[in-house]
């Protein structure tokens, strides 16, 4: 197949109301890897590779969840990309605050909702599609791909590791493109340039043998609650900076140009503002609300754990902390810092316990220069001709991409369709229904220019 071949001409590709029902089916396997059984998260895998059975799509076990694996290797010559993406969801959360239920997909408008379409089946969803249309139409693809959808991203990921580096020569390629990590905001197409890391812990604190009534008992022990509090409010600074020493290591101060580079990106604090809902915003002084976000790391507590509305002092209180990660701080390292400083806390009538979750995932980055990142940039252009393309930075953590970089020696293109405004992990998660077409064209262009522009690096075989 010609490269004129491929290019002539756009895809016939299906419509949205054709492919919303078919969505909808994806969207109502319950696959939440915190909770779903084996039985449940192979069901969402094969349902994956029952749509690209003509590329040999294929169910691989793990020590974990399964993993949906496919090839097409028919163009020799050309680069070779490995397509990622997940197909394992969130929670649910409260199931009061859905305004549908959660696995129904439901129509509202210009949107879709329900747990999962946009992150990340909405995005995968799309990818199949043109694929699809591909192979139906032009009897292949513009170049070879691989197909890597695991089933615990949600989870920190802990079965890949092992999965990738032993299956690198299989998986090798010269580019991965995510269909996952959102773009920055709905009024302008964007590109992702970095991602932070991420590291997790919790902090258990135990005082009596068992719960005391507070008048009999108040008084006479440390009640855990009050160590508890002790030790968060310990971890920041009144300016919003982390109070831990070494915390901040290998994050380095911005400098005057990436500044500057950040201050011209359009921001609005005050909308900002009233859209996350706050009387006033704050964080780390010395820093925009933008520069904190895109380039500063944070430690936030993300639950708390002790007791409740009834008179007694609990026997354990739990916090669990997460931290983002910037430039080349260690995952390991932070963990130590926090450790080493709780463990300097004056804390006497109770036992306090660390532990630290595995997933642990230093930040990454891809230079704005990457031919990667100008065919993606080209690939938007052809979508949205009348806009400019945001190179941004995805606030959250996506695990995979440091492990191919580490395993596979191959940067990642963040090319997803969802925004971060449409609800990630929350209630009433929603996909603006445009995205899937503008989405499909924008894949289909991508593919085509990466055949042209992706330099081939990679020691794959093709046919093997």
């Amino acid at each position: 197949m010609t490269d004129q071949q491929l290019s002539a001409g756009d895809l016939d590709l299906p419509t949205t109301d054709q492919l919303l029902p078919e969505l909808a089916e994806y969207v109502a396997i319950p696959s939440n890897s915190r909770s779903a059984s084996l039985e449940t998260m192979r069901e969402a895998a094969q349902w994956l590779a029952g749509q690209l059975a003509q590329i040999d799509a294929r169910v691989v076990e793990t020590d974990g969840f399964p993993v949906v694996r496919g090839d097409w290797l028919g163009a020799p010559g050309a680069p070779t990309v490995l397509v990622y993406g997940h197909y394992d969801v969130q929670p649910t959360g409260s199931l009061n605050e859905w305004v549908s239920p959660p696995f129904t997909m439901t129509i509202d408008g210009d949107v879709i909702r329900g747990r999962g379409v946009t992150d990340d089946k909405g995005p995968v969803f799309m990818v199949l599609k043109v694929l699809q249309a591909f192979l139906a139409q032009r009897g292949g693809l513009p170049l070879n791909i691989k197909l890597l959808f695991e089933g615990e991203e949600e989870v920190g990921s802990p079965s890949l590791p092992d999965y990738v580096r032993s299956h690198a020569d299989e998986l090798a390629a010269d580019l991965v493109i995510s269909a996952d990590g959102a773009m920055w905001r709905p009024t302008e197409p964007s590109l992702s340039i970095a991602s932070k890391g991420l590291v997790s812990l919790s902090v258990f604190v135990t005082g009596p043998a068992g719960d005391l009534h507070s008048g009999r008992f108040g008084g006479t022990v440390h009640n855990p609650t009050h160590a508890l509090s002790k030790i968060l409010a310990s971890l920041h600074g009144d300016d919003g900076r982390v109070a831990v020493p070494g915390f901040y290591d290998g994050a380095d101060d911005l400098s005057a140009e990436r500044r500057a580079e950040i201050d011209a990106v359009p921001f609005d604090e005050e909308e900002y503002r009233q859209t996350v809902g706050v009387p006033g915003l704050f964080g780390e002084a010395g820093y925009t609300t933008l520069q904190r976000l895109w380039e500063r790391p944070t430690l936030e507590i993300n639950g708390l754990e002790a007791g409740g509305k009834y008179t007694v002092i609990p026997h354990t209180a739990t916090g669990h902390i997460s931290c983002r990660l910037v430039g080349t701080q260690d995952p390991d390292r932070v963990v130590a810092a926090i450790s080493k400083h709780i463990d300097s806390l004056d804390l006497p009538g109770v036992d306090v316990e660390i532990r630290s979750d595995k997933g642990r995932v230093p930040a990454y980055r891809i230079s704005p220069d990457h031919p990667a990142i100008i065919a993606g940039t080209e690939a938007l252009n052809h979508v949205y001709p009348d806009e400019d393309v945001l190179l941004a930075v995805i606030a959250g953590t996506l695990p995979a991409t440091t492990l191919f970089e580490e395993a596979l020696g191959a940067k990642t293109l963040f090319f997803s369709f969802s925004t971060a405004d449409e609800k990630l992990h929350a209630p009433n998660e929603f996909l603006r229904i445009h995205r899937i077409n503008e989405g499909m064209r924008a894949w289909e262009r991508l593919l085509i220019l990466l055949a042209a522009k992706l330099p081939t690096a990679s020691s794959v075989k093709v046919g093997e």
